[in-house]
């Protein structure tokens, strides 16, 4: 009888140790200023999904244009705040972070980091090119070198010096300069 209150006594435990590893999980799942933005997404929410799908992993409401069928954005309802997601084609297919200082990269890259930080963060997979609006600024483009990511890319604007904004997401649109316009 002694080992049936050991087993009882350890499945108890276990189902209590899953029970707050689950909420745990639940918990961090919701997009918050510390979700870590990577090259196909921002925390929970990845590049692909519909914006109901989207809207569930991000455990928050997503707001914003009327859906097209080319190009349009949403947003968080509240928080985190300058966080946009492209919709193309139903589908979301680029994460922009502006003037959100608190979002930062899986590697730590963030807004008002310096050109060379980026290119530290990144060794030998910074592309450099000139950026379009910007007097001495650049596009500084993370090109991953895992085969599976080739249609992925993080690009960080700058004025030169520092980070102004940033953006995660799929080939062509992570490109698009001008976003949806």
């Amino acid at each position: 009888m002694n080992s049936k209150i050991k087993f009882l006594t350890f499945v108890t435990v276990m189902l209590t140790i899953s029970y707050q590893t689950i909420s745990i999980v639940v918990a961090q799942a919701k997009l918050t200023n510390q979700s870590k933005l990577f090259i196909n997404g921002i925390g929970a929410v990845q590049i692909g999904m519909t914006v109901p799908q989207a809207t569930k992993a991000a455990g928050i409401k997503l707001v914003g244009d009327s859906p097209n069928n080319n190009c349009y954005y949403v947003k968080p309802q509240n928080e985190p705040k300058n966080l946009l997601f492209m919709v193309t084609e139903g589908r979301i297919s680029r994460v922009d972070v502006r003037q959100n200082t608190q979002i930062t990269t899986l590697k730590g890259a963030k807004i008002g980091d310096t050109e060379a930080r980026i290119k530290s963060l990144y060794p030998g997979q910074i592309k450099v090119t000139p950026h379009k609006y910007v007097q001495n600024g650049h596009y500084l483009t993370f090109i991953p070198k895992d085969r599976a990511d080739q249609n992925y890319r993080v690009v960080f604007e700058t004025d030169g010096k520092l980070v102004t904004q940033f953006r995660s997401g799929k080939l062509p649109e992570v490109e698009y300069v001008e976003g949806c316009s």
